[in-house]
């Protein structure tokens, strides 16, 4: 293995999911400012960037959002929170700015990538992320892409619900980014997803269309933070090959 192999398996070894901080320890509040800068470059669906990162850092807030984490210790010690949220009212402005982008990378051609990636997010993007309180256009989608996949391939999850799925899994792929960031720095996380999301949806002052996908706490583990060794289903039973 090469060198930065060995530090990346070495880092994600060495990430664990503390359950309890060391309080008296140092913290620096600039570490979370830099790996959340990483967790922006984080690949996400289709370059939408439909999300929020909402620290909590103030002592006040920081003990109110723990309670709404259940009172969980990973929540109640830590230095910091943060709050990894899904925008997709946002999807109107996040579609012309890729289309922009698009428009100024392909500046001067006419041939036929500049026109789908166009197509994609003016045309395809709105059809896709337009959706009514009650799910009916997203069923409408659902039957014309049942019809069109009887001939051909398509994609399937064309609903309001997969809507929230999929930006869900975007906002994960960038807590994970975080998580490994601030190990890097020499911190330790804990993803949360046992929380009170109306209250809590309140203390951030998020949009009604908004949805935290999960609170991460941020901190320098104690010796009572790991339960117990990490375990793991073998390798053969979750990794198949074809």
């Amino acid at each position: 293995m090469s060198e930065s192999t060995t530090v990346f398996t070495d880092l994600i070894h060495s990430r664990r999911s503390v359950r309890k901080y060391d309080q008296s320890a140092p913290f620096d509040q600039q570490a979370v400012s830099r790996a959340l800068e990483l967790a922006i470059l984080s690949p996400n669906s289709s370059n939408m960037q439909l999300w929020e990162f909402h620290r909590v850092a103030s002592e006040e807030k920081r003990n109110q959002l723990a309670q709404y984490c259940m009172g969980q210790n990973a929540a109640k010690t830590a230095n910091e929170l943060v709050a990894f949220v899904v925008t997709p009212h946002k999807w109107k402005g996040r579609a012309e700015m890729n289309a922009a982008t698009i428009r100024g990378a392909f500046e001067g051609r006419e041939d036929a990538t500049a026109k789908r990636a166009l197509k994609y997010y003016e045309k395809l993007i709105p059809f896709v992320y337009n959706n009514d309180r009650f799910g009916i256009f997203g069923l409408g989608r659902k039957i014309i892409s049942a019809f069109i996949g009887m001939k051909k391939p398509m994609v399937r999850e064309v609903s309001k619900a997969d809507l929230r799925v999929c930006l869900h899994k975007s906002s994960s792929l960038a807590a994970m980014t975080f998580m490994t960031a601030m190990r890097a720095e020499g911190y330790d996380t804990c993803p949360m997803e046992g929380f009170d999301s109306k209250r809590a949806k309140a203390l951030l002052g998020l949009h009604k269309d908004a949805e935290i996908t999960m609170i991460v706490s941020c901190g320098t583990r104690s010796e009572e933070g790991i339960y117990s060794e990490r375990h793991r289903i073998a390798n053969d039973e979750v990794i198949i090959s074809h």
